[in-house]
């Protein structure tokens, strides 16, 4: 539901074209620096930036994803400097930050768990308004300093606008049900992913918070719409 502020053309239009059917799936993404950068907090990485307006970076996965959105809400809030890195995937991104070759990532915990548990990156953050069930000593970005920072992936399931309520309601029911099943979420759980399920009408009512939501950040952090 991004794509409609992000993007200048689109060949649909999301609030327009598509009808919610259910939540499927979200996470938060996390705030993780290379080892080798002296920052142990939000606030320490903060001072930093401010120390060398411009030297450090943060990698994303493309232009308009979370990671992307993430970042550049963070440099506005912050009011600091640091230079976006677009890469071709969230497992390049991950690559060149354990290398040093960039600061630091908002990224999924998909692409970070091992790594964090490991010691080979740091987290500092996340970015959903509780902490993380799978990082419970990890503060969120509102504890950090930022209140309003509540950034989380979801993924919804979605029908083209009118598809038949009876149609909507089984789908909504069955993926429901495969969501709450224990064997599903034992797995997802186990890699940072939260299983959701929800029926059509408060997909619906989140998205159109959600929408303005994120047209605002658009808009306050001037990032510009994408051809």
């Amino acid at each position: 539901m991004v794509n409609g502020s992000l993007y200048k053309r689109l060949p649909y239009a999301p609030m327009r074209d598509l009808a919610p059917v259910t939540q499927v799936y979200a996470y938060p993404l996390v705030l993780v620096v290379n080892n080798d950068v002296p920052a142990k907090s939000v606030a320490e990485l903060v001072a930093l930036t401010r120390a060398s307006p411009g030297a450090l970076t943060f990698g994303h996965a493309g232009l308009g994803t979370s990671l992307h959105l993430s970042g550049e809400l963070f440099n506005f809030m912050a009011h600091i400097d640091v230079q976006q890195v677009p890469f071709r995937g969230s497992s390049l991104v991950v690559t060149d930050l354990m290398g040093g070759r960039i600061t630091m990532s908002f990224i999924p915990p998909t692409a970070t768990l091992p790594l964090i548990r490991e010691g080979k990156v740091r987290a500092l953050a996340v970015t959903s308004r509780e902490r993380a069930p799978f990082l419970p000593d990890v503060p969120t970005m509102e504890e950090s300093g930022f209140p309003g920072f509540g950034v989380t992936a979801w993924f919804g399931m979605v029908a083209p606008a009118g598809t038949s309520a009876a149609v909507i309601d089984k789908l909504d029911r069955e993926t429901v049900k495969i969501m709450a099943s224990a064997d599903v979420r034992d797995k997802l759980h186990a890699i940072g992913i939260v299983p959701l399920g929800s029926t059509p009408a408060q997909f619906a009512d989140l998205i159109k918070v959600e929408a303005p939501y994120w047209a605002k950040m658009i808009k306050d952090t001037g990032i510009k719409p994408i051809e």
